[in-house]
């Protein structure tokens, strides 16, 4: 069995500087796991701590049974994909993906079975004697890829493997490697500043920053019920957006006032917000949850809000209006056929039903 477990490790570098703190996560066995958060919040680094490539200050990491702190990285059976690919320029592929296995000197009728199995997998058994100067960005990953996957590793770890590709590539690659975990039934643990890689490929989600772990659940759950304010503005594209008003109570209802605008709550939020009347707080809506009233053919009118729109922003399929109420600016994501004149005041609805709310100091989650 193949989990990985992270107890209570920390990653602390000279000058006292905690680039991980206090993490802890299990891995389950033959899952996709993905590390996500913006650069510096810890991620790669507790990748390289599981590898054995980087010393761990506190805690333990399991693989398996297996306490693995003091195992060499050699001794882990794990496989790293790196962002840079990491092949030898003077090998062919087929070198460099059997670099491995000649080293633990595995006989040579099962390295070529290994690799031309691995090769056949990726659809890269042409290139096998060309060197990695003749091959794509994309044809270099899949060879980085296939020398993890012939050593038959318990855990694949990926390091940001799709950050140098174009954004053709990365989507074609995306695909690849989800396949891949599906067809392998391996453990993979996965690193990304992108959460649309994040959402799209793993069965669950660690988003981190400033080296905590924030939170750890599937992708949809993280995405309609984040546990604070970071987590729901990094997970999601466009970010959701925020406000910050007062909860006011007016005739037993409750609204929301941000100084322009005021909409009323739905009254299943009434028990958690009702600490927080007369307070500050922070509103939070994604851009799918803003319709333009021409569009809603029955809109409760405490719901609509008069807007300015700033920029029409087409993306194909769909389009983004920037908005503005006068005091805070944010986005709508529509349908192609929403053409507002830039420059000019419209009406939107809210989905009340979606918002969001987040106290105003610690930023966790209300409702």
């Amino acid at each position: 069995m193949a989990q990985v477990s992270l107890r209570n490790i920390s990653k602390i570098f000279p000058g006292n500087i905690k680039a991980v703190d206090n993490v802890t996560l299990g891995v389950e066995n033959k899952e996709f796991m993905v590390l996500v958060g913006p650069s510096g919040c810890g991620k790669s680094t507790t990748l390289r701590m599981i590898a054995g490539l980087e010393d761990i200050s506190e805690g333990d990491i399991y693989i398996g049974d297996k306490r693995v702190n003091d195992i060499p990285a050699k001794d882990r059976d794990i496989s790293m994909v790196f962002q840079n690919y990491a092949l030898y320029p003077h090998m062919t592929v087929f070198e460099n993906m059997s670099f491995g296995l000649r080293l633990r000197r595995i006989p040579k009728q099962e390295i070529i079975q290994r690799v031309n199995e691995a090769a056949e997998i990726l659809g890269i058994k042409r290139l096998l004697q060309r060197r990695p100067k003749e091959l794509s960005g994309g044809e270099r990953q899949r060879v980085a890829v296939g020398r993890a996957i012939v050593r038959k590793p318990l855990v694949f770890l990926f390091d940001e493997p799709l950050s140098n590709l174009d954004a053709k590539m990365r989507v074609q690659m995306r695909t690849e490697i989800h396949k891949l975990h599906i067809r392998l039934q391996t453990t993979i643990i996965y690193v990304t500043h992108d959460q649309v890689e994040a959402m799209t490929m793993g069965d669950r989600i660690a988003v981190m920053k400033d080296g905590v772990l924030q939170q750890v659940a599937d992708p949809i759950t993280i995405y309609d019920h984040p546990k604070n304010k970071f987590v729901a503005g990094f997970i999601g594209s466009p970010p959701m957006n925020f406000m910050t008003g007062r909860i006011i109570k007016k005739d037993g209802r409750f609204y929301f006032d941000e100084g322009r605008i005021q909409v009323k709550l739905v009254e299943d939020m009434y028990p958690k917000i009702n600490h927080y009347v007369g307070k500050e707080v922070i509103f939070g809506i994604r851009s799918e949850d803003i319709y333009d009233k021409l569009f809603v053919s029955e809109a409760p009118p405490e719901n609509v809000v008069r807007v300015n729109c700033e920029v029409y922003e087409p993306m194909g399929s769909e389009v983004y209006l920037y908005l503005n109420t006068g005091k805070h600016t944010f986005i709508a994501r529509v349908g192609a056929h929403d053409k507002p004149k830039v420059n000019q005041d419209m009406d939107v609805v809210f989905d009340m039903s979606k918002v969001h709310f987040f106290d105003k100091n610690t930023e966790e989650t209300i409702v």
